[in-house]
């Protein structure tokens, strides 16, 4: 599990459109039962359900969760706290700059290793 202080070493998120819980579990830092505790917490998390009520969270979702993480983990917002500063909008680029950044960047050198060939 990763440390509070850690979230920058958070892995990218790949170009995929469904992920499962295990997969934004590794993605986000977070276990699977955090994940289905934060759904009942944060009502901005609505993860797609399908056949046997899998969850199948979208990449919105997954940026979602991150920033939820911040806010609880290393701002030291309680779950009340982070669901009123994410219902009034101002927890919307917490921490989300570099890792939006870091994607970016590695989108861009996918594309270049693309072109090169």
């Amino acid at each position: 599990m990763l440390e509070a202080s850690n979230n920058n070493e958070l892995p990218i998120i790949p170009g995929k459109r469904y992920f499962t819980i295990g997969e934004v579990s590794d993605l986000c830092g977070v276990k699977p039962h955090v994940l289905r505790y934060w759904e009942q917490e944060f009502p901005q998390l609505k993860p797609v359900k399908r056949r046997g009520n899998r969850r199948y969270y979208q990449r919105h979702d997954v940026l979602m969760i991150r920033q939820i993480r911040s806010l609880l983990y290393e701002h030291g917002f309680t779950i009340g706290g982070a669901r009123q500063k994410l219902a009034d909008g101002d927890g919307k680029d917490i921490d989300n700059n570099g890792a939006v950044l870091r994607e970016m960047i590695n989108d861009l050198e996918e594309v270049l290793e693309i072109l090169s060939r």
